[in-house]
């Protein structure tokens, strides 16, 4: 099942274009990195699939009524900040806005809590206040909101910034377990060897335009760092998977 369509996608800033005619399918179990240097495109072409800018081309999820896009996919930005003191189960039950009716939250919703908590191992924060946890827990509560939002398909703008590496893992292992389950995730990543383990698929920006998409060891070819990021690598299948050794910068 096809979750996410991109044809032709075109987000300018003035007259620039910042995505570039890009074109894509997401699938039902496909856990996709999109991947490029700062300034490639990444984020604003999450948000224009989105609609939360303007685009030219066509989105499915754009077709969509807001509340039938909210049921389709979950969102999480870059920005996380917590601004309101509340309970971290009270945060994460907000992720059910978009199946609740007038009569507030079903068994369902409180299922839908309990496993995002328990996936984002948050089971010990319920009952603590969202603002006074460091960034990288409010960061986790976040996740875990997206989570509860149930949706079939979830969109992330670097999720994993600031988790350290032991959450990064974590996140990314569960963003993997959904995939297996038969949900979609498109993550924007930098860290190179964390996309090459847990994504099933990368899609690589550059200025713009996508410019590399398929399995990782089909992206990630020192020939396509050497060219989009300036890097000077080695790539190396191993027994734990493909392994990005980032050895300079070019030039």
């Amino acid at each position: 099942m096809t979750l996410l369509t991109l044809e032709r996608m075109t987000v300018r800033r003035e007259t620039c274009p910042v995505v570039d005619g890009v074109s894509l399918a997401i699938a039902a179990g496909e856990c996709v990195g999109l991947i490029g240097p700062n300034g490639a495109g990444k984020s604003t072409l999450l948000r224009g699939a989105l609609g939360l800018l303007p685009i030219e081309g066509r989105s499915s999820l754009v077709d969509l009524a807001p509340n039938a896009r909210a049921r389709a996919a979950a969102w999480l930005p870059q920005a996380r900040e917590v601004a309101w003191p509340v309970t971290v189960e009270t945060l994460v039950a907000l992720g059910r806005t978009p199946h609740r009716g007038a009569r507030g939250p079903s068994s369902a919703d409180r299922a839908a809590v309990e496993a995002a908590l328990e996936r984002m191992g948050l089971e010990a924060f319920r009952h603590r206040d969202a603002t006074a946890l460091s960034g990288g827990e409010q960061a986790r509560v976040l996740i875990a909101r997206a989570l509860a939002q149930e949706t079939p398909l979830l969109i992330a703008d670097e999720p994993i910034a600031g988790l350290d590496p032991a959450a990064q893992i974590r996140t990314m292992e569960v963003f993997a377990r959904l995939a297996r389950e038969g949900h979609a995730v498109v993550t924007a990543l930098h860290d190179l060897g964390l996309a090459a383990r847990h994504c099933s698929r990368l899609l690589l920006m550059a200025r713009g335009q996508l410019v590399a998409d398929g399995p990782p060891h089909v992206v990630l070819t020192e020939a396509n760092l050497a060219r989009v990021f300036g890097l000077n690598a080695r790539v190396e299948a191993t027994a734990d998977g493909l392994f990005v050794r980032q050895i300079g910068v070019i030039g």
